[in-house]
């Protein structure tokens, strides 16, 4: 049986559970419902809810999937713009430098991105960037690091500039075959991402497996180590870069020491421990509201001190300006 789009009737809805309650003046408001796995350090399930094995977009959580990719085909970079390939950065000022350093380091320009134009997720930053006459640009695109990135990888490795965004190009079949082997799980749909780039699917259980490689390698000094280690120390060292000022997944990774924490849009969330631990998660409705708080109480069941992540994780609800209830996780 297919649904009236053409598509499996067995999708995120159909097994979703309870993940968060929006409480307002003591009056539960909202629902959001998804799927939820959490992995203890050797790799058992410690928690399911919802279908842990449900296929699913991953969005931006799988930056650093393809950032290990990028780096098995050559890409030699320092750390902060390593985290930057990993980012869905708020094109605050120096974010926005460092993607034009990325790039002339590697004899290109703003001319070579070819990601979808758009504002700085940052709202200061998009004010300033409008007051300085610039429209939507590439380059101000939340995941110009990762298509920076891209091209420097295809510079590395004597692939063609042209057409780096197909799935048939070398760079993308190459970054297929990563997030297959870091998720464990065979890629069983590809489209385009918002930002223009190939999008691979995985599952959940998957999601967090490839989080739980990441978290445990080891993260030498220097431009040593494995691929995965490297892109965790970049992502723990420099968490700025993977988001920016105010965000959650910025805060998370400086609350707790050594964690590898990426969101992603329509509701992915993802992150693994230095223990090998790992949480990812995805909400249904695709909305970021319940996100937080629901990796925070996550984090807590796979064994992180409470103090560190529940602070990063609240999500007052707001009347008139002043917190009038919560958004409260079901774990």
């Amino acid at each position: 049986m297919t649904t009236p789009t053409g598509g499996p009737a067995h999708d995120v809805a159909t097994h979703a559970v309870p993940l968060a309650r929006v409480v307002r003046g003591g009056l539960v408001e909202s629902v959001h419902t998804g799927h939820l796995v959490v992995l203890a350090p050797d790799g058992e399930v410690r928690l399911t809810l919802g279908d842990p094995d449900v296929t699913i977009w991953a969005r931006s959580s799988l930056k650093p999937l393809q950032a290990v990719g990028m780096l098995r085909h050559g890409l030699d970079v320092d750390d902060e713009w390593l985290a930057l390939a990993s980012a869905s950065h708020n094109a605050e000022p120096a974010h926005v430098d460092a993607v034009r350093a990325l790039l002339a380091a590697h004899g290109l320009s703003e001319t070579d991105l070819d990601n979808t134009p758009d504002w700085p997720l940052d709202p200061e930053a998009a004010w300033a960037w409008r007051e300085q006459g610039h429209g939507r640009e590439p380059i101000a695109q939340n995941c110009s690091g990762k298509h920076a990135a891209m091209l420097a990888t295809c510079v590395a490795a004597g692939w063609p500039l042209a057409g780096y965004r197909d799935p048939q190009h070398p760079l993308q079949r190459a970054l297929h075959d990563a997030v297959a082997e870091l998720t464990g799980v065979p890629v069983a749909h590809t489209t385009v991402d918002g930002c223009g780039a190939a999008l691979f699917s995985t599952t959940l259980s998957g999601l967090a497996r490839a989080f739980a490689h990441l978290g445990r390698a080891p993260h030498d000094s220097g431009h040593a180590g494995t691929p995965e280690g490297r892109v965790a120390r970049a992502m723990s060292a420099h968490p700025w870069f993977v988001a920016g000022t105010g965000r959650d997944a910025t805060r998370f990774m400086q609350a707790v020491p050594g964690l590898v924490a990426k969101d992603g849009a329509d509701g992915v969330y993802a992150a693994g421990l230095p223990d090998g631990g790992a949480v990812a998660l995805k909400i249904s409705d695709g909305s970021a509201r319940p996100r937080a708080a629901v990796l925070a109480a996550a984090l807590v069941v796979a064994g992180v001190d409470p103090a560190l992540v529940e602070p990063v994780g609240a999500t007052p609800v707001l009347g008139h300006g002043e917190p009038v209830g919560v958004v409260e996780p079901c774990l």
